[in-house]
C-alpha cells in the first residue's frame, strides 16, 4: 500500500472514530439529571468585585425560558467551544497575574478556572444559548479545593463546560461537590445547590 493510500485510510479510521466518539456523547446527553437548587445564597468575592467592575453585567434580569433544548447541533457547540477555548488559553493562577487572588476576569491568553468559564460563557451567549442557561458554579474538587465549571442547563439535564476536561460532562458524573450557581433570571445573584456544603473559595453575605 503507497503513502497516499494509507494517508486515506488513517484519516478514514480516525474519522470513524470521531463519529463513534461523538454518537456516544450524544447518548450520555440524553441520560443527565438537572441539578437540584435552594434559595438565594452568598456571592463569591470573585464575582462580586467582577460586578463592581463590570455593574452592567450583573443587573442582567434574565427572562428564564426554560432550558435549553439538546440538539445535536447544540452539542456540537458545546463541545467544540469547550475545547477551544481550553486550548486557547494557558492556565496561571490569579497571584501570578495579577498579584493577589479572586480575581475574575477575561482572559488574554492566560487565565484560571474562573477566567474560562467567563469566556466560555460570553462566546456561548454570542453563538444564541441564553444567559438563562449559562450559570457560573462553584464546586468543590476531590482534594478540597475550590473550583468554578461553566453550567448548562437543558431539557436534558445539567452539563458542565470545564477547564480541567475537554469533555463535556454530565453534572453528577464529574466527582465534584455542587455548592452554588448562578441564579437562572439574575446574573448577579446566586442560588445554593440542596446536596452541597459550605465553599472554600471567598463569598461575601
Amino acid at each position: 500500500m503507497d503513502s497516499s493510500a494509507k494517508a486515506r485510510c488513517a484519516a478514514m479510521r480516525a474519522g470513524l472514530l470521531a463519529a463513534a466518539m461523538a454518537a456516544c456523547s450524544m447518548n450520555q446527553a440524553y441520560a443527565a439529571a438537572p441539578m437540584t437548587t435552594g434559595g438565594l445564597t452568598s456571592q463569591p468575592i470573585g464575582h462580586y468585585e467582577f460586578c463592581k467592575s463590570a455593574p452592567a453585567e450583573c443587573a442582567i434580569r434574565t427572562r428564564d425560558l426554560g432550558p435549553e433544548t439538546m440538539t445535536g447541533a447544540l452539542w456540537k457547540k458545546l463541545v467544540d467551544v469547550n475545547i477551544a477555548i481550553n486550548h486557547a488559553i494557558r492556565p496561571m493562577n490569579d497571584f501570578d497575574i495579577y498579584g493577589k487572588d479572586e480575581v475574575w476576569a477575561y482572559p488574554k491568553g492566560v487565565g484560571d478556572c474562573e477566567d474560562y468559564v467567563l469566556e466560555k460563557r460570553r462566546t456561548l451567549n454570542s453563538k444564541g444559548v441564553s444567559l438563562s442557561n449559562l450559570l457560573i458554579t462553584v464546586v468543590r474538587k476531590s482534594d478540597g479545593e475550590g473550583h468554578a465549571i461553566l453550567t448548562i442547563r437543558t431539557d436534558k439535564g445539567d452539563f458542565v463546560l470545564d477547564n480541567l476536561s475537554d469533555v463535556v460532562r454530565q453534572w453528577n458524573n464529574t466527582g465534584y461537590r455542587f455548592l452554588k450557581r448562578q441564579a437562572s433570571d439574575h446574573t448577579g445573584r446566586w442560588v445554593s445547590i440542596r446536596t452541597g456544603q459550605a465553599p472554600l473559595v471567598g463569598s461575601v453575605e
